[in-house]
């Protein structure tokens, strides 16, 4: 907060401007108070306190930058840095919020399952004036490849697992993707804490692919997806393709569809999301569709 621009200055308000207990002994010649006053040496007099603020707010480069009200938001939708050149402090803002996704997996071949979504994780620290890498995953490429991993500070992310092709399960991934139909074969396990496991398959269609906001369906659907704090949904599961019917819908986020008489749809760039697995081959539906590239967001209060 700010010390008051006119009238009475207590020395509790100087001592909680200055990150101290209120109640802690002070003088006004203490070299802490006359930083705060701007009066290097000389007489000093609490009228000097007026208007005077001890806040210091983080500060940072890189990434696509965007304003929202009091917050910057830095977005890498590909490998760079955040140069952190004010790390802040309590008074101001000392925490950056953020969240890392990995790279999709992608849908299967034939009646497949649906891809994982790529492992996601939203969390904070408090940064250091530096400077820190930011690497994005890219998407798995069909048939079921999985995607790659992200990372950012100190956090990585697992990319998610390919959906599985006709009698295969699905493959482990930051979420799992589906397995591929007939019935028992089973989705893919996630990894705890970033995403969810894929759905098994049926008779004639696959499974989903797991979401970080749920795991992917037996009937197809894919795992819903995850919205953060920049009001964005990503990291949906890929629909599982059928055989002989209807295919799942991705679990949004830009989560692919799956394929019929038609092709499995890819995700969305920089969701994370998984594609959609491929349908009956003899059909038209042959294709399964690529997973989402990953993405990382960061966020903190600049003023």
């Amino acid at each position: 907060m700010t010390l008051p621009s006119s009238g009475q200055i207590t020395l509790n308000q100087v001592n909680v401007e200055l990150g101290l207990s209120g109640t802690a002994q002070i003088g006004l010649g203490d070299s802490n108070v006359r930083g705060l006053f701007d009066v290097s040496s000389g007489q000093i007099t609490m009228s000097n306190g007026y208007g005077k603020s001890n806040a210091a707010y983080v500060a940072a480069s890189g990434g696509s930058v965007a304003t929202s009200g009091n917050y910057k938001i830095h977005t890498f939708t590909s490998s760079g840095t955040l140069s952190v050149s004010e790390a802040g402090n309590s008074a101001g803002s000392n925490t950056i919020e953020y969240i890392v996704i990995a790279g999709g997996g992608a849908g299967g071949f034939d009646g497949a399952g649906g891809g994982g979504a790529g492992g996601t994780i939203a969390t904070s620290f408090n940064p250091s004036a530096t400077s820190y890498t930011v690497t994005i995953g890219g998407g798995g490429s069909p048939y079921g490849g999985d995607g790659s991993t992200s990372s950012a500070f100190g956090t990585s992310c697992t990319g998610g697992g390919g959906g599985g092709a006709k009698q295969q399960g699905g493959r482990f991934g930051g979420s799992g993707g589906g397995g591929g139909h007939p019935s028992g074969y089973g989705g893919g396990g996630g990894v705890s804490g970033q995403g969810n496991s894929g759905g098994n398959s049926r008779a004639s269609n696959g499974g989903g692919g797991g979401g970080k906001g749920g795991a992917g369906g037996s009937n197809a659907s894919g795992g819903s997806s995850y919205t953060w704090l920049d009001g964005v949904a990503r990291s949906g599961g890929g629909g599982g393709g059928n055989w002989n019917g209807a295919p799942g819908n991705g679990g949004g986020g830009g989560a692919g569809n799956g394929g019929y008489t038609y092709a499995g749809q890819s995700a969305s760039a920089n969701t994370g999301s998984g594609g959609g697995g491929s349908g009956n081959l003899g059909a038209g539906g042959s294709a399964a569709g690529s997973g989402g590239s990953g993405i990382v967001v960061a966020r903190y209060i600049f003023q």
